[in-house]
């Protein structure tokens, strides 16, 4: 049977060099984005490929209604669901030194990068269980798109730090849970990845890059993401779970 693959934020940046990978391996694909479907028409037909299907559910990834809206349209459409990838977050709107940041950023940070992945995981997490059980063959994962920043301090982005540091015991916490079910649940932290996202601070990371803040000399690219989600969806990780897989470049290599 084919298999399904959810991915939030899937039409751009890392998520789609993550949906390019999956099509490429057969996945039927469920994105999730902002954008009307109008918008991201293009982005849709082009990883519509053989026999790859893709659907797209437009909404807040922070909103129960828009989890509800992603199971509905997967289970009408493909049946079940066999990988989920948390990839959709957000950067605060303005960076502000955590002595004057407000509660408005806070807030709405949280609710996209970990209030929204935690109940969306939640909700996935059934779907893949009943799944389980009526098929003990069937076969299930979960990988969450984190960041460096999860124990790499920006103090001039404490929320977002935080929400980054929150996936990280999500991650953990659902990998305990779900053991029972052999379900086996991942964290990926990217460090500096050459998408729309990072385009306005590429000057200052390619200086900091050829100073020395990599031991790999190079930026990151969405698609390389993606072949870890596809190496660790295959099960090539077989005995691990609730683990982190580094992608960074070397950045968080403690160096003399």
């Amino acid at each position: 049977m084919q298999k399904t693959a959810l991915i939030t934020g899937g039409t751009r940046g890392i998520g789609l060099g993550i949906a390019k990978i999956l099509a490429g391996q057969g996945y039927n694909l469920v994105l999730n984005g902002r954008r009307d479907e109008e918008s991201v028409e293009s982005v849709l037909n082009d990883l519509k490929s053989g026999s790859t299907d893709v659907g797209y559910v437009r909404g807040d990834i922070g909103s129960r209604k828009s989890h509800r809206d992603l199971i509905e349209t997967i289970k009408n459409k493909f049946g079940s669901l066999n990988l989920l990838v948390n990839n959709a977050g957000m950067a605060p709107r303005e960076r502000k030194d955590i002595l004057e940041a407000g509660e408005e950023s806070y807030d709405e940070v949280m609710q996209a990068n970990l209030k929204g992945p935690y109940f969306l995981t939640q909700a996935a997490a059934n779907m893949m269980i009943e799944s389980k059980k009526k098929d003990t063959g069937f076969r299930a994962c979960i990988i969450t798109i984190s960041s460096v920043s999860a124990t790499l301090a920006s103090v001039n982005r404490g929320d977002y730090c935080l929400s980054k540091a929150g996936l990280a015991m999500m991650t953990r916490l659902f990998a305990a849970r779900l053991g029972e079910y052999n379900i086996p649940v991942y964290e990926i932290r990217p460090g500096i990845v050459s998408t729309d996202m990072t385009h306005g601070v590429r000057d200052k990371y390619d200086k900091m890059i050829e100073e020395g803040l990599l031991i790999q000399k190079r930026w990151g690219t969405p698609e390389y993401i993606g072949k870890i989600v596809a190496m660790l969806a295959r099960g090539d990780l077989a005995y691990s779970t609730g683990q982190v897989i580094m992608a960074d470049g070397g950045m968080t290599v403690g160096r003399l």
